[in-house]
């Protein structure tokens, strides 16, 4: 299974940890990159995680997110095609860095693209180019929970 995790994901774990909410998305977060780390599933990277990743204001952070880049097995470039995609997602509302990250998955064929940005979800719910998940979904997904 195919994964891109966008940089608000590779984030949550530094996000405020006494809510409820985040504690979970953020245990999932863990456990989707240990089925990564054992080869489970897979990991994309793209060159826009990398850009973004780079104005992150703490470097340590920023850092430990980067490492993941080393995990991934497929890398997504920036292409004519992707960039137009990208316009083509914009349209949809979406923010510049969002509808990248989400054209990089879908050139990439990913299963799932995972996020903890609620609009991003809402936007892309019922866009048949890509599933859209929050992670603890992702998760339940991947390891598929509900199969029964």
């Amino acid at each position: 299974m195919l994964l891109y995790l966008d940089i608000c994901c590779f984030n949550r774990p530094y996000d405020d940890q006494t809510q409820t909410r985040i504690r979970i998305e953020t245990d999932a977060k863990l456990a989707l990159q240990e089925l990564i780390r054992q080869k489970k599933v897979t990991l994309i990277w793209s060159y826009v995680l990398d850009f973004e990743n780079k104005f992150n204001p703490f470097p340590e952070r920023a850092a430990a997110i980067q490492l993941w880049r080393n995990l991934a097995l497929r890398r997504v470039r920036e292409t004519q095609q992707l960039l137009d995609k990208g316009r083509e997602l914009a349209k949809l509302g979406l923010k510049t860095f969002d509808a990248l990250h989400v054209a990089c998955a879908i050139s990439a064929n990913a299963n799932i693209f995972v996020t903890t940005d609620d609009t991003l979800l809402r936007k892309l719910k019922g866009h048949f180019d890509i599933i859209a998940l929050p992670p603890a979904d992702a998760l339940a997904q991947v390891e598929n929970w509900y199969e029964n």
